[in-house]
């Protein structure tokens, strides 16, 4: 019998049914004014005037008149750069202990974002009510027993400057509070690999070791670990070495073309719970069964903002234009993309994290990540978000019965006519007719989406696919050192960086 299981269990639900629902618009305000408040007397908020502010009559629209939009490379130069330089009280009280590193999905030099033991709290806190949102789920007392797999980057982090740096998957392992040590693997040791394909082999080595009942981690690298250890011990399915995994967490980037490659290495019925997890803070997750939404984490230590989608607002670099429109959380509408700005215990300011949402329920605040301010294709006027793109590719799978877990496009000129070309990446590309693939997309996003429909009257000439092997993205992103790591694959390419990536590809396939 599961004794410390049911105890367990048994806690989270009794915690589920004492503890009121959360007022979310009442919770952001409370927590803006606390971020307001105990940076008021750093340069940011003197700059900033924070003291006027809170003194406002309304503190969510004096803050959005008086604070412009930042995004890193602004706030960085800005303000953060002196935090290197051992300054304290610059964008948050103190300095920080941590950065966490963030190539994005460019491959050039890593971004420095600045993680604070604020945050750090922010984030476990965040992970205390992920689990407790467990008792909705219909998890047996048994599940509340069993070893939780984390993969991210290492927790062998680098010291520079005066500080600790790595991802922030790598920076929060380094930080599990005590009483998650006994369910935590793959422990500290091999948590610390910084090769990910020696971390990989070393999970691989003792994976008979352990009872996993939920993993946690980027899809991609999940998958690519799952079909290791499997491959490693001649076996099936994941289940014939853990036959009690029954919960995956999902995270960084959407789950759904994952979906049907995932289900290929599994042979139980899995639940998948997404989060939101980013460089710059714990920002959502996924409290409820019948719904795959996430919950904004409204009363962590985030305050967060909405932009009404508009391709105008959006830069050539996919930075924002300053003076557009912010919402709050009581303002927004159902069904409806936004652009997200965030305000963090660890200084980040009206920060655009890069991400576009929709609210499918305004009441639980909860969102969808429709796609990445960088990953919108616009370039002929055919307005396709990563949603729409993603939506594409699902129906592609369906009309030809094949995985396409990774894909990226270019809006590209070939001899003064622009094309949309395809890269799709599946495990038998050399079966798969081109021709369909065009056909399929084609005839799809025309359907879906009137912006494309009449680009391809006009401007958009036509369309190119090109199949290929999932291997071919996996050692695209380890070329970039990106591999295992928190990073979003590249979905819409630059034309500079698609010349690369043809280069490449070529070499591979």
């Amino acid at each position: 019998m599961p004794i410390i299981g049911n105890i367990i269990k048994g806690v989270i639900e009794a915690r589920d049914y004492l503890v009121p629902g959360r007022n979310h618009i009442e919770s952001q305000k409370e927590v803006l004014y606390q971020l307001l408040q105990t940076a008021k007397d750093t340069a940011f908020g003197k700059r900033y005037d924070f003291e006027g502010i809170l003194s406002s009559n309304n503190v969510q629209s004096a803050f959005v008149h008086k604070v412009p939009s930042f995004d890193y490379h602004t706030m960085n130069d800005t303000w953060w750069f002196r935090l290197h330089k051992g300054e304290q009280n610059v964008s948050w009280p103190g300095n920080p202990d941590y950065f966490a590193l963030s190539s994005g999905t460019t491959g050039k030099t890593s971004k420095r974002i600045p993680v604070t033991n604020d945050m750090i709290d922010a984030i476990q806190k965040s992970g205390r009510e992920q689990i407790y949102a467990l008792s909705n789920f219909e998890l047996s007392p048994e599940f509340f027993e069993k070893d939780i797999l984390m993969l991210g980057s290492s927790t062998d982090l680098t010291e520079y400057e005066g500080h600790l740096e790595g991802e922030i998957s790598g920076i929060s392992a380094a930080n599990i509070p005590s009483w998650f040590q006994g369910f935590y693997k793959p422990g500290a040791e091999i948590a610390s690999i910084d090769d990910w394909d020696e971390r990989v082999l070393a999970i691989a080595k003792r994976a008979k070791d352990w009872d996993v009942g939920a993993i946690s981690g980027i899809p991609s690298w999940i998958e690519l670990m799952l079909k290791f250890v499997i491959e490693y011990h001649d076996a099936k399915s994941i289940h014939d070495i853990w036959p009690n995994f029954q919960v995956y967490t999902s995270g960084g980037v959407a789950f759904g073309p994952y979906k049907k490659s995932f289900a290929a290495l599994t042979t139980k019925p899995i639940q998948v719970i997404d989060t939101y997890l980013a460089s710059e803070g714990f920002l959502a997750s996924q409290t409820r069964p019948e719904t795959s939404a996430m919950e904004l984490n409204t009363a962590n230590g985030i305050y967060f903002e909405f932009v009404p989608f508009n391709p105008d607002y959006i830069l050539e670099d996919g930075s924002l234009a300053q003076d557009v429109p912010s919402l709050t959380l009581e303002q927004v509408e159902k069904d409806q993309d936004y652009i997200l700005l965030i305000s963090t215990v660890a200084g980040a300011w009206r920060y655009l994290i890069g991400d576009t949402i929709k609210f499918t329920d305004v009441e639980h605040a909860e969102i969808r990540i429709t796609g990445r301010t960088k990953f919108f294709l616009n370039t002929v006027g055919s307005q396709l978000s990563v949603n729409k793109l993603n939506s594409a590719v699902q129906h592609l799978e369906k009309k030809l019965g094949v995985e396409i877990p990774e894909y990226t496009i270019c809006a590209i000129d070939y001899d003064n006519e622009y094309y949309h070309h395809w890269y799709l990446g599946t495990p038998n590309p050399e079966k798969l007719s081109e021709e369909k693939a065009i056909q399929f997309l084609d005839e799809y996003l025309k359907e879906a989406n009137k912006n494309y429909k009449v680009a391809r009257s006009k401007a958009l000439k036509g369309v190119k696919a090109d199949w290929v092997t999932i291997e071919t993205f996996h050692e695209w992103s380890a070329m970039n050192k990106k591999k295992g790591g928190q990073v979003k694959m590249e979905k819409v390419m630059k034309p500079e960086k698609f010349k690369e990536w043809k280069a490449f590809s070529s070499q591979i396939n």
